[in-house]
């Protein structure tokens, strides 16, 4: 049996990541979170390691000695980068560091899964759609900056020490179980509570217009066990539908599921300093090297998204709203 070790394992990809990977009985499943977790059934073992201990880190990987190193774990929630954009980059680009300086150390060196981001290649003009790898990097905000960053060290670890390190660019990725914080999870969650009484039917949202690769958080973190293996070390890439979603679509979409009639009202403290208009990815490398193409439909998603929503309101039926 394999041992894979995951970065941010209470995260949001980071869970059905693990669950993947319990799931297929081929895999011993070691979490990593910098904070105390209520651990689920999709860990074997679940451990608090802050990666900015740097020797914490060390000594945890001796210990494990695991054979993939799934690193998923970063301050990904753009809005608080444009607050603490310092903060922002030494979380991200230090505890890497520090994870493969102890990566490093180990014989034979594991293979290791850098997770950047699509927000890397942030202000795309329409002609350079779909985006490829080999698009430049214009990014928008600090937590791009330190996704670039986080891609570059990866980088630099393959070719001046050889670790096995594979980077993939995921593009936006939803489903159950992510945070309210991300736009579709939060239209979710309000209808799910004005369909609960517990909130107004008013749906508060930021800017519609921008357009997004969507893609299933399960059918992104299939693609990260794929690619996982050191015949594709030093190799970078996307994982992309290949389709942009304007956000106004997919809330439309969501709103047909409601059983409720439901107001959309713009909130001027949900919109960013500054936004990607439109990306859309080009996956073409990872399904040459792997065969992975995306198999769960949107409208899936959105559905499978309600009702997790849904299901958490019935748990705190009778609590305040948190709107």
């Amino acid at each position: 049996m394999k041992r894979a070790l995951i970065t941010g394992a209470s995260g949001f990809a980071g869970r059905h990541l693990a669950r993947r990977l319990t799931e297929s009985g081929t895999w011993e499943v070691i979490g990593l979170s910098a904070r105390p977790h209520t651990p689920g059934s999709e860990l074997h073992h679940h451990l608090v390691c802050d990666l900015l201990n740097a020797e914490l880190t060390r000594r945890t990987l001796s210990h494990w000695r695991p054979d993939v190193i799934f690193h998923l774990a970063a301050a990904s929630y753009v809005p608080r980068s444009f607050a603490d954009p310092a903060g922002t980059l030494v979380n991200n680009a230090v505890g890497q560091i520090n994870l493969l300086e102890a990566a490093r150390l180990l014989d034979p060196m594991p293979t290791v899964l850098i997770v950047s981001s699509s927000d890397v290649y942030g202000l795309v003009h329409p002609d350079e759609l779909p985006v490829t790898e080999a698009q430049p990097f214009r990014p928008l905000s600090p937590y791009a900056v330190s996704k670039v960053a986080q891609d570059m060290l990866g980088l630099q670890y393959h070719l001046s020490y050889g670790m096995p390190v594979v980077r993939v660019r995921p593009f936006s990725h939803i489903g159950p179980e992510q945070s309210d914080r991300f736009a579709i999870a939060s239209f979710a969650r309000q209808i799910a509570e004005a369909e609960a009484g517990l909130a107004p039917p008013v749906l508060l949202v930021g800017n519609l217009d921008v357009e997004r690769d969507l893609l299933d958080v399960r059918d992104v973190v299939r693609a990260y066990e794929m690619v996982a293996t050191p015949g594709l070390a030093g190799q970078v890439f996307n994982i992309a539908g290949g389709r942009s979603w304007r956000l106004r679509d997919v809330l439309e979409r969501l709103l047909s599921l409601s059983s409720i009639s439901i107001e959309v009202r713009q909130d001027p403290s949900r919109l960013r300093p500054a936004d990607i208009p439109m990306l859309r990815g080009d996956a073409t490398a990872l399904r040459q090297a792997t065969g992975w193409v995306p198999e769960i439909p949107l409208e899936q998603t959105l559905a499978d998204t309600l009702e997790y929503w849904r299901r958490s309101v019935r748990g705190c039926r009778g609590g305040r709203s948190r709107r």
